[in-house]
């Protein structure tokens, strides 16, 4: 005899959906219009000119910020969570830029360049780069004050002594880590202790070229980058949303091949 499965969702008529429907409709709709009204805001900040020099190894040979404009007048940069003793980047990056190389190519059609910048020397971001597929500007921020300056990286010394600053807040011994050795699936996945691991943290900064002077326009960090991560944007689509318990998501090449 034949059972069925009662599903985990509330069931209902076509017309009970469509009348719920309509009712979330109205609060996309409101959430679209104040995600717009964000953007004017964004746009309207202040522009704060950037005289330090900063200098990048890049796949074209040493450059300043401004060269990573690549002529046009606005760059987006993602800070890429890989440090110099990084194995591998950060599974959660790499996740996110999986998206960049469909997109990049419209982006520099329309007056933006997006750059990724982390500390590792530039060999290994090249090499982790071809494994992965990707093909978008990736430099190389290694001997500058980059990544410190917007906040970032953090040093070992500034991780013991605590205080440092990130996503716009103070933190106390950077997440309050007390054991030097304590682990984590992304820090493994990078072949580092997490302490070390977490010296470097992600986010995007944007800038502007105009008149030979480049200017910081905008940064965000942690759930600040949750748009810029098309797996999520889809996954809040789907029937069980996002569904984790902790991080589940592997480098792409990696499934299938990792026991889960």
């Amino acid at each position: 005899m034949a059972t069925t499965t009662q599903p985990s969702q509330p069931t209902g008529t076509r017309q009970e959906w469509l009348a719920a429907r309509l009712e979330l409709l109205e609060a996309e709709k409101e959430l679209t219009r104040r995600s717009d009204e964000l953007a004017l805001r964004r746009q309207a900040l202040p522009w704060v000119r950037i005289d330090k020099e900063y200098r990048f190894e890049t796949g074209e040979g040493d450059v300043a910020l401004a060269d990573l404009f690549r002529g046009r007048s606005q760059l987006l940069v993602y800070h890429f969570m890989f440090g110099p003793s990084y194995t591998a980047g950060c599974p959660s990056c790499s996740a996110i830029a999986d998206g960049f190389n469909g997109f990049v190519v419209h982006l520099a059609n329309h007056d933006v360049t997006l750059c990724a910048v982390s500390r590792a020397p530039l060999p290994k971001l090249m090499a982790y780069r071809k494994r992965m597929g990707w093909s978008f500007p990736w430099a190389s921020s290694s001997d500058t004050d980059f990544n410190f300056d917007f906040n970032i990286s953090v040093t070992e010394a500034q991780q013991r002594a605590g205080g440092t600053e990130y996503n716009y807040r103070r933190t106390h011994g950077f997440d309050g880590i007390p054991d030097p050795a304590l682990r984590h699936p992304h820090s493994d996945a990078c072949g580092i202790d997490l302490r070390s691991y977490l010296r470097d943290r992600p986010g995007m900064s944007a800038f502007a070229l105009e008149g030979g002077v480049v200017y910081h326009t905008y940064s965000t960090y942690a759930r600040g980058l949750d748009g810029l991560w098309g797996m999520h944007q889809w996954l809040d689509r789907a029937p069980l949303g996002r569904n984790e318990q902790g991080p589940w998501w592997l480098r792409n090449d990696e499934y299938g091949k990792t026991p889960r």
